[in-house]
This record gives structure tokens, C-alpha cells and sequence, in this order.
């Protein structure tokens, strides 16, 4: 495994400051947004489409310094119908052909989310279903078949242009947020399909991201350097389900951490290690979105706890 690092975190920085920053930091590989609702602060997506002479510049800024792209990720919802579903429709469309035409076999995204019927304009994420009422499973049917119909498109516009794996991350209020529904969707669409195994979000949803890992043999084509931190004082009164922005990370009850401040060293080398024996020997990208220090510290933080834990 390698480290790589996810490059919103240095949306302030141009293309070049951004990867001579990245590269001070020991890490030869970067994970930029070209799509979704990222920054793509270091990927101009439709000026890198339209020009070849433009393309192999940007190639040429990472080759002379020795440095790769691990993936370009296009995260978003896609399938709402009601918002901004459309446009970033088709920015991924866009971002397959850009990964294409730049040579990268692999994209990283997320499942998208449908409102729960044909005239609903909201995307619905529905998690749970006692005696009432009893309309949810149709629901849940009708935005399942969205989903499938949108991925085959989808998955046979990327095998056109010379990807190989699309790798979508578990988020919560997705379709896809655990290893029950990314099978469904694999099952559905095909094995170009795979997962992004992102642990933070499965501690949110109460799942155990080892035991996670071990389920997803194979299908593990990308993976995220990100931790979490149940709080203590908050989820012990309130439970973990929690609506509140990111940026009160001292009302909510779990916030994403740098790696090492949520779940300890020893816990990042057991996952690392059955990640890898689950056969995924790839980069891993740190995604530092730690509210509770800064940037600097939190970059810091997490490198120096993945370079001890990676399994290399």
C-alpha cells in the first residue's frame, strides 16, 4: 500500500503549489476532484477535454516531480431529479472521459440518492422500517430501480473510455452505504463496479469496518485514509444520528477526525492488514476533513499515523 492524498484539502493552492505541497509531505500521489460537488480546484475538467496540448502539460507537472494520479473522484448525487442532479450528471460523464483520455483506469464516486417515487422531487434516505408505514418498501424498490437503470449507463460510458474499475464510496444518505447495497449494485451492473472502503462512514452507521473489509473480498478497488470520533457526552445522550453541520463539530455527537484521534494506531494496522489480505494492495488517500484543528496539524497528524500503519 501508498500513500496518496485527496487535494481538496489544498483547494487554495494552484495545480502547482498544490502538488509541490504534496510532495514536501513524502506522498507521490494525489486524488483530485474533476467532477461532482468537489472544488476541482486542480482539475479543469472541460479546458483539459478540449485540448491535448493542455493535457500533457498537466501530465508533465506530475511526471518532472516524480508523482502520479492514484484517481479522480467525482463525488455527488446524480440522481436528483429536483436540484443539481443533471449538472453533475453530467460532470461525471465528463470526468470518465477526461480519465480516459489522461489514461487513469480508475474513478472514485458515490451511488447517488433518488426521491422515493416518480413525482417526489426530494432525495429520500430510508433507513429503517418498523410495522408502519407500509409504503417504504415500494419506495425503496422504485429508487433501487432508478439507481440501476442510471449505473448501466453509467458503468458502459466509462468501459468506453478505458476504465476499469469505478469505485464508489459507502456515504451515508446514499443508496450505496454498506456492504450490503454496494453488492446489490455490483450484482446488478457488473464487476467494474467496486467500493471506495471509506471506515469513517461505516462507524456512522453502526457498522465494524474490519469485519466490513473482510465481507468485500475483490470488491475493494479504492480505499480512504479518513477517521472518526464518536463523542463522548453528546452520542451518550443523543445516539449517533446527527443532522448538524460539520463546521459545530463541538455539538454534534461523532466528527471526522485526522487518523489516529478517533480509533487508535493499533486499530489502523489490524484494518490495513485485512484490508490488504482482502486483496486490495493500492494507494490509500488521506481525506482530512478535521474541524477540531487545523489544516496544517491535521494533514500532519494523519501522515505520520498512516506511514506507521500502512501496510507496505
Amino acid at each position: 500500500m501508498k500513500l496518496s492524498i485527496c487535494t481538496d484539502v489544498y483547494a487554495n493552492l494552484s495545480y502547482t503549489e498544490m502538488l509541490d505541497k504534496v510532495k514536501s509531505l513524502g506522498i507521490d500521489a494525489v486524488e483530485m476532484t474533476a467532477g461532482g460537488w468537489g472544488s476541482c480546484a486542480h482539475v479543469n475538467t472541460p479546458e483539459l477535454l478540449a485540448s491535448e496540448e493542455k493535457r500533457a502539460e498537466f501530465m508533465q507537472e506530475l511526471e518532472k516531480r516524480g508523482m502520479e494520479i492514484a484517481a479522480l473522484n467525482c463525488s455527488c448525487n446524480q440522481l436528483w431529479k429536483g436540484g443539481e442532479g443533471p449538472q453533475w450528471s453530467e460532470s461525471m460523464y465528463a470526468c470518465a472521459e477526461l480519465a480516459g483520455k489522461l489514461g487513469i483506469k480508475k474513478i472514485v464516486c458515490m451511488s447517488g440518492l433518488p426521491a422515493a417515487s416518480e413525482t417526489d422531487t426530494v432525495p429520500n434516505w430510508i433507513t429503517s422500517h418498523a410495522d408502519q408505514p407500509y409504503f417504504l418498501k415500494d419506495c425503496v424498490e422504485y429508487q433501487w430501480k432508478v439507481t440501476i437503470e442510471w449505473w448501466k449507463k453509467f458503468a458502459a460510458h466509462c468501459e468506453a473510455c478505458g476504465i476499469e474499475r469505478i469505485a464508489i464510496e459507502e456515504f451515508p444518505q446514499m443508496i450505496v452505504y454498506n456492504p450490503e447495497t454496494l453488492l446489490k449494485l455490483r450484482e446488478a451492473v457488473g464487476p467494474i463496479i467496486g467500493i471506495n472502503l471509506d471506515p469513517s462512514h461505516l462507524v456512522v452507521v453502526g457498522a465494524d469496518p474490519i469485519a466490513s473489509a473482510r465481507a468485500l473480498k475483490g470488491c475493494i478497488y479504492h480505499c480512504h485514509g479518513k477517521d472518526i470520533r464518536i463523542e463522548r457526552g453528546v452520542a451518550d445522550i443523543n445516539g449517533i444520528c446527527d443532522w448538524k453541520e460539520v463546521f459545530v463539530p463541538a455539538e454534534r455527537s461523532w466528527n471526522y477526525v485526522a487518523v489516529g484521534c478517533g480509533n487508535d494506531l493499533k486499530w489502523w494496522k489490524e484494518f490495513f492488514s485485512i484490508v490488504r489480505l482482502m486483496g486490495y494492495n493500492e494507494y490509500v488517500s488521506l481525506e482530512m476533513e478535521d474541524q477540531t484543528m487545523s489544516v496544517e496539524a491535521g494533514v500532519q497528524t494523519s501522515v505520520d499515523a498512516l506511514n506507521m500503519t500502512l501496510s507496505k
